[in-house]
């Protein structure tokens, strides 16, 4: 019983198992940060992101080291982390994709199995960058929502449309709402458009703008 009391406090590994499996884990916490960075296409890029990524691997590989083979230490650990709590919300998939290769990493450099760590850096991290690499080159579908406010209520058909078709792939009428009252009143009207090229939607509402008595474009869109 007082053997098998003292193997919870005895390490196995030596100082220079430590540093080689904390070695691997800082070289393949590394690329996953550069691969990151690399393929990161959101609007939150965050470099304390990055850094976390590396300090996730190497901590993981630490813990793992410590536990070992010993199932007393390995509950010992989780009551002691248990009372971490994490705050932060991830909000893009990809970041939570990220944080799960550094965790999974970061057990095979703490495990010793250096094949596994760097076999999977590598077949994962350029499966990753080829998903990356055939999303950004594929086609994306823009359906804008375009309202278009005027000031009395007969909008000059033939010029608006005429606008809609050297822009727009396809358009289509949801709604026509009335604004205000009396003689301050406008007429709003809603479109579902899909542009012939993205890069000119600054461009579409400028044309719309010089109709006469439109009082304001508005143009908002969405990936789908």
């Amino acid at each position: 019983m007082d053997n098998q009391f003292q193997d919870i406090f005895t390490f196995s590994l030596g100082p220079l198992e430590v540093l080689a499996n904390l070695s691997v884990a800082l070289f393949c916490g590394v690329i996953v940060a550069i691969l990151y960075r690399a393929t990161y296409k959101g609007i939150s890029y965050s470099s304390g992101y990055v850094v976390s990524i590396i300090m996730l691997t190497l901590i993981t590989a630490l813990v793992i080291m410590v536990i070992g083979n010993n199932l007393a230490r390995a509950f010992g650990l989780v009551g002691a982390m248990s009372i971490i709590r994490f705050r932060t919300a991830v909000k893009d998939t990809q970041d939570i994709m990220f944080i799960f290769f550094a965790l999974a990493l970061g057990l095979a450099c703490g495990s010793g199995a250096f094949a596994v760590a760097i076999t999977g850096t590598f077949f994962i991290g350029t499966v990753i960058y080829l998903g990356s690499f055939l999303n950004e080159n594929s086609k994306i579908r823009r359906e804008y929502l375009v309202q278009v406010i005027f000031k009395n209520a007969n909008q000059p058909e033939a010029e608006l449309h005429k606008i809609f078709a050297n822009f727009c792939k396809k358009h289509k009428l949801i709604n026509i709402k009335k604004i205000g009252e009396n003689d301050a009143q406008l007429t709003e009207y809603s479109y579902y458009i899909i542009l012939k090229n993205m890069n000119k939607a600054g461009s579409f509402a400028s044309e719309l703008n010089k109709l006469e008595g439109v009082a304001k474009v508005n143009v908002f869109f969405d990936e789908v």
